[in-house]
Formats: structure tokens, C-alpha cells, sequence
């Protein structure tokens, strides 16, 4: 008579396991210090973008209205906001939207706000500092002036030009009406993110 072998058990050993848990444990160590960094410089890159956005649809507004539209930087989108050099709110509308940052977007209420947009939302820890409060587009795509915008990260450190490990971006707005988001880091004259 044949007897059969019992089969052994589908599974993982307790040395299995704890040899998987050792080596994930060392991987997190390795990697977490730069997910972190790369966290913090991903909050850099969103508000930089959306900064460009904002600037954007300011500009294409200009254009399809054919009158001004103001792009303004905002401590707030609280009733009680004013205008600020600093800060990641934004606001796109008619005209100065101080002390009504809170009406929703329209056509016919003062301050006509087309687009808000608050720096809470994705970005968090991205710190703006612009040289101007505001920056206004004419019918023709054109501006009164420059505008500059530095974003950087306190809470990740110090930017990269001064040797620290976030990757500050800048914004940089011509009297053309041209949005341009370029790397004060970057020294190569040839590389096209450079300042």
C-alpha cells in the first residue's frame, strides 16, 4: 500500500518574514530623508505652477474681454483681505478685490473676481514673495510693469543657492506679458531654466 507524504503548508517562515520586515525597515531609513525633501520641493513646483496659472488667466482674460484684468496677490481670501507682497493667495478679477476676497467668482458683484485661489491648498509650507502686489494685463496681452515671484520652502531649509536642499523657483512676468517660471540655482548660461 502507498502512503502519501503530507504536503507542507503554503506560506512564509517566521525568518522569512522577519528577514522582509529588516530590509523594508533599512529601505524606509535610507529613503525617507529624501521623500521628505522631495515632498517639501513637489509644494514648490504646485504653488510656482499655479502661480504661472493664475498669471496665465489673467492675461487670456485680458485678451478675451479686451479691458484690464488684475492679478493680485492677496494676505487672505477672508472678507477682511487686502493686498500683500507676500503670501501663495491670488486673485484674478476686474479690479481690487481688497476687503472682498470671499465673494464667489462673477460677472456683475464687485470686485468681479474671475479665479481665487488659495495657498493653503496643495501647498502648504511654499512661502511667496513677489515685487509687487499686483500686475494688471490690458486688452492686448500687455502689462503696466514686471512682475517677480520667488517661492521658496522655509519649513524644508535653505534654497539651493545657498547651499540647502530645496529647489527654489522664480516667476518672472515681462511688461510683454510673458510668464516665465525659471531655477535661480542654475549657473550654465545655455540651460533654459536658468534666471
Amino acid at each position: 500500500m502507498l502512503m502519501r507524504r503530507p504536503s507542507r503548508a503554503g506560506g512564509f517562515t517566521i525568518i522569512e518574514l522577519m528577514l522582509t520586515v529588516t530590509v523594508l525597515g533599512i529601505v524606509l531609513m535610507i529613503g525617507l530623508p529624501n521623500l521628505s525633501a522631495w515632498l517639501q520641493n513637489t509644494q514648490i513646483r504646485n504653488s510656482a505652477e499655479a502661480m504661472v496659472s493664475g498669471l496665465q488667466l489673467a492675461r487670456a482674460e485680458a485678451l478675451r474681454r479686451n479691458r484690464q484684468v488684475h492679478f493680485y496677490i492677496v494676505d487672505s481670501l477672508e472678507a477682511a483681505c487686502g493686498v500683500a507682497t507676500t503670501g501663495g493667495n491670488w486673485v484674478v478679477s476686474m479690479v481690487d478685490p481688497s476687503g472682498k476676497c470671499h465673494e464667489a467668482p462673477s460677472d456683475t458683484v464687485d470686485p468681479f473676481i474671475i479665479q481665487k485661489r488659495s495657498g493653503q491648498e496643495g501647498t502648504p509650507n511654499a512661502a511667496v514673495t513677489a515685487s509687487a502686489s499686483s500686475i494688471i494685463y490690458n486688452g492686448l496681452g500687455n502689462t503696466t510693469g514686471t512682475l517677480q515671484l520667488s517661492i521658496s520652502n522655509p519649513t524644508g531649509g535653505a534654497c539651493q543657492t545657498a547651499a540647502g536642499p530645496m529647489r527654489c523657483l522664480q516667476v518672472n512676468v515681462t511688461s510683454s506679458g510673458s510668464v516665465r517660471m525659471c531655477d535661480p540655482a542654475v549657473a550654465d548660461a545655455t540651460d533654459p531654466r536658468k534666471c
